[in-house]
Protein backbone atom coordinates (compact mmCIF):
# COMPACT_ATOMS: atom_id res chain seq x y z
CA UNK A 1 0.00 0.00 0.00
CA UNK A 2 1.26 3.46 -0.90
CA UNK A 3 1.09 5.76 2.12
CA UNK A 4 2.11 9.41 2.55
CA UNK A 5 5.08 8.20 4.59
CA UNK A 6 6.23 5.92 1.74
CA UNK A 7 5.84 8.72 -0.79
CA UNK A 8 8.01 10.88 1.48
CA UNK A 9 10.70 8.17 1.48
CA UNK A 10 10.66 8.01 -2.31
CA UNK A 11 10.84 11.82 -2.51
CA UNK A 12 13.86 11.81 -0.20
CA UNK A 13 15.62 9.37 -2.54
CA UNK A 14 14.57 10.90 -5.86
CA UNK A 15 13.53 14.52 -5.14
CA UNK A 16 9.80 15.42 -5.17
CA UNK A 17 9.67 16.34 -8.87
CA UNK A 18 10.65 12.76 -9.74
CA UNK A 19 7.85 11.16 -7.74
CA UNK A 20 4.64 11.57 -9.71
CA UNK A 21 1.36 10.82 -8.01
CA UNK A 22 -1.22 13.11 -9.60
CA UNK A 23 -3.67 11.39 -11.94
CA UNK A 24 -2.66 13.24 -15.11
CA UNK A 25 1.00 12.28 -14.79
CA UNK A 26 0.18 8.68 -13.89
CA UNK A 27 -2.24 8.23 -16.79
CA UNK A 28 0.56 8.95 -19.29
CA UNK A 29 2.24 5.70 -18.19
CA UNK A 30 -0.83 3.45 -18.38
CA UNK A 31 -0.21 2.21 -21.92
CA UNK A 32 2.46 1.44 -24.50
CA UNK A 33 2.38 0.60 -28.21
CA UNK A 34 0.55 -2.70 -27.72
CA UNK A 35 -3.20 -3.18 -27.89
CA UNK A 36 -3.87 -4.16 -24.27
CA UNK A 37 -6.06 -2.66 -21.57
CA UNK A 38 -4.66 0.45 -19.92
CA UNK A 39 -3.80 0.27 -16.22
CA UNK A 40 -2.98 3.49 -14.39
CA UNK A 41 -0.12 3.03 -11.90
CA UNK A 42 -0.47 4.30 -8.35
CA UNK A 43 2.91 6.05 -8.56
CA UNK A 44 5.53 6.92 -11.17
CA UNK A 45 9.19 7.07 -10.07
CA UNK A 46 11.93 8.64 -12.17
CA UNK A 47 15.44 8.18 -10.78
CA UNK A 48 18.07 10.49 -12.28
CA UNK A 49 20.98 8.71 -10.62
CA UNK A 50 21.59 4.97 -10.93
CA UNK A 51 23.04 4.87 -7.41
CA UNK A 52 19.53 5.10 -5.92
CA UNK A 53 17.99 2.36 -8.07
CA UNK A 54 18.72 -0.39 -5.58
CA UNK A 55 17.14 1.55 -2.72
CA UNK A 56 14.03 2.27 -4.79
CA UNK A 57 13.59 -1.40 -5.63
CA UNK A 58 14.24 -2.41 -2.02
CA UNK A 59 11.49 -0.07 -0.82
CA UNK A 60 9.08 -1.47 -3.42
CA UNK A 61 9.88 -5.03 -2.34
CA UNK A 62 9.49 -4.25 1.37
CA UNK A 63 6.09 -2.71 0.66
CA UNK A 64 5.09 -5.37 -1.91
CA UNK A 65 4.58 -2.81 -4.65
CA UNK A 66 4.56 -4.27 -8.18
CA UNK A 67 7.22 -2.58 -10.34
CA UNK A 68 6.93 -2.04 -14.09
CA UNK A 69 10.18 -0.75 -15.60
CA UNK A 70 9.71 1.59 -18.56
CA UNK A 71 12.10 3.29 -20.96
CA UNK A 72 10.36 5.03 -23.87
CA UNK A 73 7.22 2.89 -23.91
CA UNK A 74 7.63 1.63 -27.50
CA UNK A 75 6.93 -1.94 -26.40
CA UNK A 76 4.62 -3.83 -28.76
CA UNK A 77 3.49 -6.64 -26.47
CA UNK A 78 2.28 -4.78 -23.38
CA UNK A 79 5.50 -5.30 -21.45
CA UNK A 80 5.54 -1.75 -20.08
CA UNK A 81 1.85 -1.60 -19.15
CA UNK A 82 1.25 -2.16 -15.42
CA UNK A 83 -0.72 -5.31 -14.71
CA UNK A 84 -1.96 -4.09 -11.32
CA UNK A 85 -3.38 -0.73 -10.30
CA UNK A 86 -1.56 -0.56 -6.96
CA UNK A 87 1.89 -0.70 -8.52
CA UNK A 88 4.56 1.73 -9.62
CA UNK A 89 6.12 2.52 -12.96
CA UNK A 90 9.88 2.93 -12.68
CA UNK A 91 11.14 5.20 -15.47
CA UNK A 92 14.70 4.75 -16.69
CA UNK A 93 14.70 7.48 -19.35
CA UNK A 94 16.76 9.84 -17.14
CA UNK A 95 19.47 7.19 -16.73
CA UNK A 96 20.77 8.10 -20.16
CA UNK A 97 24.53 8.40 -19.91
CA UNK A 98 27.01 6.71 -22.20
CA UNK A 99 29.56 5.87 -19.53
CA UNK A 100 32.36 4.71 -21.81
CA UNK A 101 33.18 4.03 -25.45
CA UNK A 102 36.43 2.10 -25.78
CA UNK A 103 37.84 2.04 -29.35
CA UNK A 104 40.83 -0.11 -28.35
CA UNK A 105 38.80 -2.98 -26.89
CA UNK A 106 35.65 -2.40 -28.95
CA UNK A 107 33.05 -2.05 -26.23
CA UNK A 108 30.83 0.58 -24.63
CA UNK A 109 29.14 0.86 -21.25
CA UNK A 110 25.74 2.53 -21.18
CA UNK A 111 22.93 3.23 -18.77
CA UNK A 112 19.57 1.67 -19.67
CA UNK A 113 17.89 4.93 -20.73
CA UNK A 114 20.27 5.71 -23.62
CA UNK A 115 18.38 6.08 -26.92
CA UNK A 116 19.40 3.39 -29.42
CA UNK A 117 20.01 5.65 -32.43
CA UNK A 118 21.91 8.19 -30.34
CA UNK A 119 24.20 5.47 -29.07
CA UNK A 120 24.78 4.17 -32.61
CA UNK A 121 25.67 7.71 -33.70
CA UNK A 122 28.06 8.14 -30.75
CA UNK A 123 29.77 4.85 -31.65
CA UNK A 124 30.02 5.95 -35.29
CA UNK A 125 31.73 9.16 -34.18
CA UNK A 126 34.49 6.92 -32.79
CA UNK A 127 34.68 4.98 -36.07
CA UNK A 128 32.73 2.03 -34.64
CA UNK A 129 29.50 0.23 -35.54
CA UNK A 130 26.57 -0.92 -33.37
CA UNK A 131 24.43 -3.04 -35.72
CA UNK A 132 21.09 -3.68 -33.92
CA UNK A 133 18.54 -1.30 -35.47
CA UNK A 134 14.97 -1.88 -34.26
CA UNK A 135 12.31 0.09 -36.10
CA UNK A 136 11.83 2.21 -32.97
CA UNK A 137 15.54 3.05 -32.69
CA UNK A 138 14.96 6.81 -32.87
CA UNK A 139 13.14 6.68 -29.52
CA UNK A 140 13.63 3.21 -27.97
CA UNK A 141 16.12 2.75 -25.14
CA UNK A 142 18.93 0.23 -24.88
CA UNK A 143 17.57 -1.17 -21.63
CA UNK A 144 14.31 -1.96 -23.40
CA UNK A 145 16.23 -3.42 -26.34
CA UNK A 146 18.03 -5.82 -24.01
CA UNK A 147 14.89 -6.67 -22.05
CA UNK A 148 13.10 -7.60 -25.29
CA UNK A 149 16.16 -8.85 -27.19
CA UNK A 150 15.28 -6.42 -29.97
CA UNK A 151 16.14 -7.17 -33.59
CA UNK A 152 15.93 -4.93 -36.62
CA UNK A 153 16.58 -4.70 -40.33
CA UNK A 154 20.23 -5.81 -40.06
CA UNK A 155 19.47 -8.92 -38.02
CA UNK A 156 19.99 -11.34 -40.92
CA UNK A 157 23.74 -10.70 -41.12
CA UNK A 158 24.60 -9.09 -37.81
CA UNK A 159 22.23 -10.78 -35.37
CA UNK A 160 20.11 -9.20 -32.65
CA UNK A 161 20.76 -7.43 -29.36
CA UNK A 162 21.91 -10.54 -27.49
CA UNK A 163 24.84 -10.88 -29.89
CA UNK A 164 26.24 -7.56 -28.61
CA UNK A 165 25.73 -7.82 -24.84
CA UNK A 166 29.05 -8.58 -23.14
CA UNK A 167 28.00 -7.92 -19.58
CA UNK A 168 25.73 -6.00 -17.26
CA UNK A 169 24.98 -4.94 -13.74
CA UNK A 170 21.41 -5.20 -12.54
CA UNK A 171 19.38 -5.10 -9.34
CA UNK A 172 17.39 -8.10 -8.20
CA UNK A 173 13.97 -7.92 -6.55
CA UNK A 174 15.52 -7.11 -3.15
CA UNK A 175 17.63 -4.27 -4.51
CA UNK A 176 20.90 -6.25 -4.40
CA UNK A 177 23.40 -5.44 -7.17
CA UNK A 178 24.24 -8.39 -9.45
CA UNK A 179 27.16 -8.49 -11.90
CA UNK A 180 27.44 -10.79 -14.90
CA UNK A 181 29.78 -10.82 -17.89
CA UNK A 182 32.80 -8.59 -18.47
CA UNK A 183 34.62 -6.21 -20.82
CA UNK A 184 36.65 -9.11 -22.16
CA UNK A 185 35.89 -11.05 -25.34
CA UNK A 186 35.74 -14.27 -23.31
CA UNK A 187 34.16 -14.67 -19.88
CA UNK A 188 32.95 -17.91 -18.30
CA UNK A 189 33.01 -16.73 -14.69
CA UNK A 190 29.99 -17.99 -12.78
CA UNK A 191 26.51 -18.54 -14.12
CA UNK A 192 25.67 -16.86 -17.42
CA UNK A 193 23.16 -14.53 -15.77
CA UNK A 194 23.38 -11.90 -18.49
CA UNK A 195 21.90 -14.34 -20.99
CA UNK A 196 19.09 -15.12 -18.56
CA UNK A 197 18.35 -11.40 -18.33
CA UNK A 198 18.36 -10.79 -22.11
CA UNK A 199 14.78 -11.09 -23.29
CA UNK A 200 13.45 -11.51 -19.73
CA UNK A 201 11.06 -8.58 -20.23
CA UNK A 202 11.66 -7.00 -16.83
CA UNK A 203 10.43 -9.92 -14.72
CA UNK A 204 13.82 -10.86 -13.19
CA UNK A 205 15.73 -7.63 -12.53
CA UNK A 206 16.34 -3.97 -13.32
CA UNK A 207 19.38 -2.92 -15.35
CA UNK A 208 21.87 -0.47 -13.87
CA UNK A 209 24.34 -0.50 -16.79
CA UNK A 210 25.07 -2.66 -19.83
CA UNK A 211 28.35 -3.44 -21.59
CA UNK A 212 27.89 -3.67 -25.36
CA UNK A 213 30.17 -5.03 -28.07
CA UNK A 214 31.08 -2.75 -30.97
CA UNK A 215 32.57 -3.76 -34.32
CA UNK A 216 34.37 -2.01 -37.18
CA UNK A 217 31.95 -0.53 -39.73
CA UNK A 218 31.64 -2.02 -43.23
CA UNK A 219 33.73 -0.24 -45.85
CA UNK A 220 31.03 -0.21 -48.51
CA UNK A 221 27.31 -0.82 -49.00
CA UNK A 222 25.05 -1.43 -51.98
CA UNK A 223 21.28 -1.21 -51.72
CA UNK A 224 18.89 -2.67 -54.32
CA UNK A 225 15.16 -2.79 -54.97
CA UNK A 226 13.75 -5.85 -56.76
CA UNK A 227 10.21 -5.78 -58.20
CA UNK A 228 8.07 -8.93 -58.49
CA UNK A 229 4.66 -9.71 -59.95
CA UNK A 230 4.03 -12.46 -57.39
CA UNK A 231 4.73 -13.06 -53.72
CA UNK A 232 5.92 -16.59 -54.46
CA UNK A 233 8.63 -15.35 -56.81
CA UNK A 234 9.85 -12.88 -54.21
CA UNK A 235 9.86 -15.55 -51.49
CA UNK A 236 11.68 -18.05 -53.67
CA UNK A 237 14.27 -15.38 -54.42
CA UNK A 238 14.98 -14.97 -50.70
CA UNK A 239 15.70 -18.68 -50.35
CA UNK A 240 17.82 -18.67 -53.53
CA UNK A 241 20.00 -15.80 -52.30
CA UNK A 242 20.73 -17.59 -49.03
CA UNK A 243 21.32 -20.88 -50.87
CA UNK A 244 24.06 -19.14 -52.87
CA UNK A 245 25.89 -18.59 -49.54
CA UNK A 246 25.25 -14.86 -49.73
CA UNK A 247 24.15 -13.23 -46.48
CA UNK A 248 22.92 -9.70 -47.16
CA UNK A 249 23.06 -7.10 -44.45
CA UNK A 250 19.34 -6.55 -45.00
CA UNK A 251 16.67 -8.42 -46.96
CA UNK A 252 13.22 -6.92 -46.53
CA UNK A 253 9.78 -7.72 -47.97
CA UNK A 254 6.77 -5.50 -48.74
CA UNK A 255 3.47 -6.79 -50.11
CA UNK A 256 1.28 -4.88 -52.58
CA UNK A 257 -1.03 -3.42 -49.96
CA UNK A 258 1.93 -2.05 -48.03
CA UNK A 259 3.63 -0.76 -51.19
CA UNK A 260 0.55 1.23 -52.14
CA UNK A 261 0.16 2.55 -48.59
CA UNK A 262 3.79 3.71 -48.44
CA UNK A 263 3.56 5.36 -51.84
CA UNK A 264 0.42 7.22 -50.82
CA UNK A 265 2.20 8.31 -47.64
CA UNK A 266 5.61 9.33 -49.01
CA UNK A 267 5.37 9.57 -52.84
CA UNK A 268 8.65 7.72 -52.98
CA UNK A 269 8.21 6.47 -56.54
CA UNK A 270 7.50 2.86 -55.60
CA UNK A 271 5.95 0.65 -58.31
CA UNK A 272 2.38 0.31 -57.01
CA UNK A 273 1.56 -2.43 -59.52
CA UNK A 274 4.17 -4.74 -57.95
CA UNK A 275 2.79 -7.64 -55.93
CA UNK A 276 5.95 -7.69 -53.81
CA UNK A 277 9.19 -5.82 -53.36
CA UNK A 278 12.48 -7.03 -51.94
CA UNK A 279 14.70 -4.33 -50.47
CA UNK A 280 18.23 -5.70 -50.27
CA UNK A 281 21.57 -4.41 -49.05
CA UNK A 282 24.99 -6.02 -49.02
CA UNK A 283 27.96 -4.57 -47.20
CA UNK A 284 31.61 -5.29 -46.49
CA UNK A 285 34.81 -4.92 -48.51
CA UNK A 286 34.15 -2.97 -51.76
CA UNK A 287 35.17 -5.88 -53.99
CA UNK A 288 32.98 -8.30 -52.06
CA UNK A 289 30.05 -5.88 -52.19
CA UNK A 290 30.36 -5.49 -55.96
CA UNK A 291 30.55 -9.26 -56.48
CA UNK A 292 27.63 -10.09 -54.19
CA UNK A 293 25.45 -7.30 -55.58
CA UNK A 294 26.00 -8.64 -59.08
CA UNK A 295 25.13 -12.18 -58.01
CA UNK A 296 21.98 -10.99 -56.26
CA UNK A 297 20.85 -9.09 -59.34
CA UNK A 298 21.31 -12.24 -61.43
CA UNK A 299 19.39 -14.37 -58.91
CA UNK A 300 16.52 -11.90 -58.76
CA UNK A 301 16.20 -11.81 -62.54
CA UNK A 302 16.47 -15.60 -62.79
CA UNK A 303 13.68 -15.97 -60.25
CA UNK A 304 11.36 -13.64 -62.12
CA UNK A 305 12.02 -10.09 -60.93
CA UNK A 306 10.61 -7.58 -63.40
CA UNK A 307 13.39 -5.16 -62.52
CA UNK A 308 16.28 -4.75 -60.09
CA UNK A 309 17.33 -1.19 -59.33
CA UNK A 310 20.66 -0.44 -57.67
CA UNK A 311 20.97 2.69 -55.57
CA UNK A 312 23.38 4.99 -57.40
CA UNK A 313 24.35 7.07 -54.38
CA UNK A 314 23.69 7.54 -50.69
CA UNK A 315 20.53 9.57 -51.28
CA UNK A 316 18.95 6.76 -53.31
CA UNK A 317 20.09 4.25 -50.70
CA UNK A 318 18.49 6.34 -47.96
CA UNK A 319 15.29 6.58 -50.02
CA UNK A 320 15.06 2.78 -50.25
CA UNK A 321 15.38 2.34 -46.50
CA UNK A 322 13.09 5.25 -45.74
CA UNK A 323 10.41 3.47 -47.78
CA UNK A 324 10.84 0.40 -45.58
CA UNK A 325 10.77 2.38 -42.35
CA UNK A 326 7.63 4.15 -43.59
CA UNK A 327 5.70 0.87 -43.77
CA UNK A 328 4.21 0.97 -40.28
CA UNK A 329 3.37 4.71 -40.15
CA UNK A 330 1.88 4.49 -43.64
CA UNK A 331 -0.37 1.59 -42.69
CA UNK A 332 -1.27 3.14 -39.34
CA UNK A 333 -2.87 6.12 -41.10
CA UNK A 334 -5.55 3.95 -42.68
CA UNK A 335 -7.55 2.88 -39.62
CA UNK A 336 -7.81 4.11 -36.00
CA UNK A 337 -6.44 0.85 -34.56
CA UNK A 338 -3.27 -0.92 -35.69
CA UNK A 339 -2.23 -4.36 -34.47
CA UNK A 340 1.36 -5.17 -35.48
CA UNK A 341 2.37 -8.80 -35.09
CA UNK A 342 5.75 -10.48 -35.53
CA UNK A 343 5.06 -14.17 -36.02
CA UNK A 344 8.20 -15.71 -37.47
CA UNK A 345 8.66 -18.82 -39.62
CA UNK A 346 11.60 -20.62 -41.26
CA UNK A 347 12.36 -18.49 -44.31
CA UNK A 348 11.53 -21.36 -46.67
CA UNK A 349 7.98 -21.15 -45.30
CA UNK A 350 7.48 -17.46 -46.12
CA UNK A 351 5.33 -18.17 -49.22
CA UNK A 352 3.04 -20.37 -47.10
CA UNK A 353 2.88 -17.73 -44.36
CA UNK A 354 2.05 -14.90 -46.73
CA UNK A 355 -0.63 -16.99 -48.42
CA UNK A 356 -2.05 -17.80 -45.00
CA UNK A 357 -2.14 -14.12 -44.06
CA UNK A 358 -3.92 -13.22 -47.30
CA UNK A 359 -6.42 -16.04 -46.72
CA UNK A 360 -7.16 -14.62 -43.26
CA UNK A 361 -7.80 -11.16 -44.74
CA UNK A 362 -10.34 -12.65 -47.14
CA UNK A 363 -11.90 -15.04 -44.64
CA UNK A 364 -12.53 -12.36 -42.03
CA UNK A 365 -13.02 -9.41 -44.40
CA UNK A 366 -10.28 -7.33 -42.78
CA UNK A 367 -7.31 -5.31 -44.02
CA UNK A 368 -3.82 -6.71 -43.42
CA UNK A 369 -0.60 -5.20 -44.76
CA UNK A 370 2.45 -7.46 -44.61
CA UNK A 371 6.08 -6.40 -44.53
CA UNK A 372 9.15 -7.50 -42.63
CA UNK A 373 12.50 -9.18 -42.46
CA UNK A 374 12.19 -11.79 -45.21
CA UNK A 375 15.80 -12.87 -44.83
CA UNK A 376 15.17 -14.31 -41.36
CA UNK A 377 11.50 -15.22 -41.76
CA UNK A 378 10.29 -12.47 -39.41
CA UNK A 379 7.15 -11.00 -40.99
CA UNK A 380 5.02 -8.16 -39.64
CA UNK A 381 1.39 -8.73 -40.63
CA UNK A 382 -0.33 -5.48 -39.67
CA UNK A 383 -4.04 -5.68 -38.90
CA UNK A 384 -5.95 -2.47 -39.59
CA UNK A 385 -9.21 -2.00 -37.75
CA UNK A 386 -11.25 0.22 -35.45
CA UNK A 387 -11.52 -1.16 -31.95
CA UNK A 388 -14.81 0.67 -31.49
CA UNK A 389 -16.33 -1.50 -34.22
CA UNK A 390 -17.03 -4.50 -32.00
CA UNK A 391 -17.96 -6.85 -34.82
CA UNK A 392 -14.90 -6.07 -36.92
CA UNK A 393 -12.54 -6.21 -33.96
CA UNK A 394 -13.92 -9.62 -32.97
CA UNK A 395 -13.02 -10.83 -36.47
CA UNK A 396 -9.51 -9.40 -36.08
CA UNK A 397 -9.04 -11.25 -32.79
CA UNK A 398 -10.09 -14.52 -34.42
CA UNK A 399 -7.72 -13.86 -37.31
CA UNK A 400 -4.82 -13.27 -34.91
CA UNK A 401 -5.60 -16.53 -33.13
CA UNK A 402 -5.41 -18.31 -36.48
CA UNK A 403 -2.27 -16.40 -37.47
CA UNK A 404 -0.39 -17.91 -34.55
CA UNK A 405 -1.77 -21.36 -35.35
CA UNK A 406 -0.49 -21.01 -38.91
CA UNK A 407 2.96 -19.82 -37.79
CA UNK A 408 3.37 -22.60 -35.24
CA UNK A 409 2.10 -25.15 -37.75
CA UNK A 410 4.89 -24.09 -40.11
CA UNK A 411 7.52 -24.63 -37.42
CA UNK A 412 7.62 -20.97 -36.47
CA UNK A 413 7.38 -18.93 -33.31
CA UNK A 414 4.92 -16.48 -31.73
CA UNK A 415 7.42 -13.65 -31.62
CA UNK A 416 10.62 -12.95 -33.51
CA UNK A 417 11.46 -9.72 -31.73
CA UNK A 418 8.55 -7.99 -29.95
CA UNK A 419 8.33 -10.30 -26.96
CA UNK A 420 5.38 -11.94 -25.17
CA UNK A 421 4.42 -9.42 -22.47
CA UNK A 422 0.70 -9.31 -21.73
CA UNK A 423 -0.51 -9.46 -25.31
CA UNK A 424 0.71 -12.97 -26.15
CA UNK A 425 1.04 -14.70 -22.80
CA UNK A 426 -2.14 -16.68 -23.34
CA UNK A 427 -0.62 -18.25 -26.46
CA UNK A 428 2.70 -19.24 -24.89
CA UNK A 429 1.68 -22.76 -23.95
CA UNK A 430 0.86 -23.51 -27.59
CA UNK A 431 4.54 -23.06 -28.46
CA UNK A 432 6.53 -24.17 -25.43
CA UNK A 433 4.16 -26.43 -23.46
CA UNK A 434 3.10 -26.55 -19.81
CA UNK A 435 6.40 -27.96 -18.59
CA UNK A 436 8.40 -25.01 -19.90
CA UNK A 437 6.03 -22.51 -18.32
CA UNK A 438 6.17 -24.33 -14.98
CA UNK A 439 9.97 -24.40 -15.12
CA UNK A 440 10.09 -20.67 -15.91
CA UNK A 441 7.74 -19.89 -13.04
CA UNK A 442 10.07 -21.76 -10.65
CA UNK A 443 12.93 -19.50 -11.73
CA UNK A 444 10.73 -16.42 -11.28
CA UNK A 445 9.56 -17.60 -7.82
CA UNK A 446 13.13 -18.24 -6.69
CA UNK A 447 14.44 -14.85 -7.79
CA UNK A 448 11.35 -12.77 -6.99
CA UNK A 449 9.37 -14.57 -4.26
CA UNK A 450 7.04 -11.61 -3.69
CA UNK A 451 6.42 -11.31 -7.44
CA UNK A 452 6.99 -7.56 -7.60
CA UNK A 453 8.94 -7.37 -10.88
CA UNK A 454 6.58 -6.91 -13.83
CA UNK A 455 4.05 -9.44 -12.53
CA UNK A 456 1.69 -11.08 -14.98
CA UNK A 457 3.99 -10.73 -17.97
CA UNK A 458 5.27 -13.53 -20.23
CA UNK A 459 4.52 -16.50 -17.98
CA UNK A 460 1.51 -15.01 -16.15
CA UNK A 461 1.15 -15.06 -12.41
Amino acid sequence: MITPALIAEFEKLLEPENVMHNETDRHAYSYDSALVEQVVPALVLRPVNADVLGDVIRLCNENRLPVTVRGSGTNLSGGTVPSRENGVVLLTNALNRILEINPEDLYAIVEPGVITAQFAAAAAAHGLFYPPDPGSQAVSTLGGNVAENAGGLRGLKYGVTENYVMGMRFYDATGALITSGAKTVKCVTGFNLKSLMIGSEGILGVFRDITLRLIPPPQAQQAMLAVFDSVDKASETVAAIIAEKIVPCTLEFLDNFTIRSVEDFRRAGLPTEAQALLLIEVDGHPAQVAEEAGKIQDICRRKGAGSVQKARDSSERDAIWQARRDALPALSRLKPTTVLEDATVPRSKIPHMVRGINDLARKYNIQIGTFGHAGDGNLHPTFLTDRRDKAEFARVEKAIDELFEIALGLGGTLSGEHGIGLAKSRYLELEVGKGTIAFSRKIKQSLDPQNILNPGKVIGG
